[in-house]
């Protein structure tokens, strides 16, 4: 519930950035995740699209709807080379920002579980995620204002999770979103 994001938003450490100095993105995964003889990506996508069709009937996602999250927008996935991006898997908690508010700290294996953790991953709009970038609460929020407090709740639940900070402004952002929600 969103009272449980405010408690755990009270209990997180408020800090400033850290650089980014050091940051790649292989210091979290060097891709996806195998789960069996899926990948992170492919479950991601049976697990948020609907109307979902297999490649092989086990795993790859060969087609599929996607009611985003971020936009409100309803989006035909078809994997594809021209395609395929038009659904992206977004890291709710960038792994950039992540880097800056405590992952460089984490174990090689946690920042692992991190990236391929499905808490901190949603299929969305790929154009949105390209806005989104390394953005937190304080520089991006989903268009879709009805998502904004799921959306806060979940990033505080990763940030819980892998002891991640917030920085004043962040934190700033989401006690305002909180403040709103039902």
């Amino acid at each position: 519930t969103t009272s449980d994001a405010g408690v755990a938003l009270s209990r997180l450490a408020v800090k400033g950035r850290a650089p980014k100095t050091g940051y790649l993105r292989t210091h979290f995964s060097d891709g996806w995740d195998k789960v069996g003889t899926c990948n992170v990506r492919n479950l991601i996508l049976a697990r948020d699209l609907v109307d979902v069709t297999f490649v092989d009937k086990a795993c790859n996602v060969a087609s599929g709807v996607l009611y985003d999250h971020y936009t409100g927008k309803t989006i035909t996935f078809v994997r594809g080379a021209d395609t395929s991006d038009d659904v992206q898997i977004d890291h709710v908690v960038a792994l950039g920002d992540a880097w800056q508010k405590g992952a460089q700290l984490l174990t090689p294996e946690q920042r692992h579980l991190l990236a391929n953790d499905p808490l901190n991953l949603l299929a969305v709009d790929g154009a949105a995620n390209q806005v989104k970038g390394d953005g937190d609460a304080a520089t991006w929020l989903p268009a879709n204002k009805s998502f904004r407090c799921e959306y806060v709740a979940r990033q505080i639940a990763v940030k819980q999770k892998y002891t991640l900070w917030v920085t004043v402004s962040e934190y700033k952002s989401m006690a305002t979103i909180l403040e709103n929600c039902p």
